[in-house]
């Protein structure tokens, strides 16, 4: 269930923010949060005088950890590990590690070791959409043994659309990581696609055809048709496929993202053990 403010919401805690990027700032800011509320600890020197600028306690990992109820670890994904292994030592007894990385469910589980092994608490937690412009809005789905009792200070820290997801760490890291699989390769497909129409100058053409031929329908109906489709057709579709691939050969745009359909279309083809059998209700 998504969070909502109630009677059972504990009082806000004081949290620290592990990584003052965009993540960081963007909820700092449309909390409200000051000194009194939240401390920073970012290896990036800048960041941290632009935590300081905007009011909020800033130090080194043991300062920014002092305390804290609450920990947002908000970092690039190649520093989760090292977040972790420099942080752990410094958690409060009973503090809640709310790990928002987009990183693999394994890897979440890595962090997750380094964190229990200090004795703290560790959440895995995905974020679902850009911060801006959902700031505190933003979906946020959590998993781990604690993840009920992180609800409950994220709610009181401000964020409104909270859902747990499991008690196992990396369910919520899955649930995203599988999602961008889409989310991103739709838009490297759509760069490629475009590059391919710009230069044969027929960008209009092409988007006028995919407005005639778009049918909405729910995720769970067109993942069910897209599957079927390519394991009736896929080695006819692979076929096509090579052929789109030569033709943005032809235009000068490597088909990185096409060659991929190749592939995947004749993985598919003759697969009817790959067919979504219980199709969602609408």
């Amino acid at each position: 269930m998504v969070t909502t403010p109630s009677a059972s919401i504990p009082a806000a805690p004081f949290l620290a923010l592990i990584g003052f990027g965009e993540a960081g700032e963007t909820f700092a800011a449309a909390a409200g949060w000051d000194e009194s509320h939240a401390a920073v600890h970012d290896v990036r020197l800048a960041r941290l005088d632009h935590a300081r600028d905007l009011g909020l306690a800033t130090g080194d990992a043991a300062l920014a950890l002092a305390g804290a109820q609450l920990v947002l670890c908000l970092v690039t994904a190649d520093q989760v590990l090292e977040a972790a292994r420099a942080c752990a030592p410094h958690l409060g007894p009973g503090a809640i590690w709310c790990d928002g990385n987009s990183v693999a469910p394994g890897t979440k589980r890595e962090a997750a070791a380094v964190i229990e092994a200090a004795g703290g608490i560790y959440v895995d937690m995905a974020i679902l959409a850009p911060v801006n412009p959902a700031r505190l809005k933003v979906p946020l789905l959590l998993a781990g043994v604690a993840a009920s009792r992180a609800q409950g200070l994220l709610a009181a820290a401000g964020f409104t659309n909270i859902r747990v997801v499991g008690d196992e760490v990396g369910r919520a890291s899955a649930i995203k990581m599988i999602r961008s699989v889409m989310v991103k390769g739709v838009e490297a497909l759509t760069a490629e696609m475009m590059l391919g129409a710009q230069q044969a100058g027929v960008v209009d053409e092409v988007l006028a055809s995919l407005d005639a031929s778009d049918k909405p329908a729910p995720w769970g109906e067109k993942a069910a048709y897209n599957i079927e489709r390519m394991v009736t057709h896929g080695a006819r579709r692979a076929a096509e496929m090579e052929e789109s691939v030569r033709t943005l050969e032809g235009l000068g745009i490597e088909p990185l993202m096409t060659r991929g359909t190749v592939a995947r279309q004749r993985d598919m083809a003759g697969r009817r053990d790959r067919l979504i059998q219980d199709q969602p209700k609408t």
